[in-house]
């Protein structure tokens, strides 16, 4: 069973800069794109960035040039590097398979304060 914890959001000021780190539990994880998703209030989760099995990235225009999406194949972790953070960036942060795994997990709340 596929099992995804994420970790590293916070309270931080515009500017600042955040890591978010997902341990995932999956035996295919290595064969799977992957990404992370964000959800603020009362809006609809979306993906921001995504990687590939041979590790090409793609971002959301509104967080290009400030994130880095990465993956450790060996250690079935994927990282979001966020850099340079906008009060728009608060919001509820997830990863997941590009073809989402059905069961997602509890997330990681990033507050960007400004």
């Amino acid at each position: 069973q596929v099992q995804l914890v994420e970790s590293g959001g916070g309270l931080v000021q515009a500017g600042g800069s955040l890591r978010l780190s997902c341990a995932v539990r999956a035996t295919i994880f290595s064969l799977t794109s992957m990404g992370w998703y964000r959800q603020a209030p009362g809006q609809q989760r979306e993906l921001v960035a995504s990687i590939t099995t041979g590790g090409s990235t793609n971002y959301v225009d509104s967080v290009k040039g400030r994130f880095t999406i990465s993956r450790d194949n060996a250690e079935n972790s994927l990282y979001l590097q966020m850099n340079s953070l906008k009060p728009e960036d608060t919001a509820v942060y997830y990863c997941n398979a590009i073809v989402p795994f059905p069961r997602w997990g509890q997330g990681t709340q990033v507050t960007v304060s400004s």
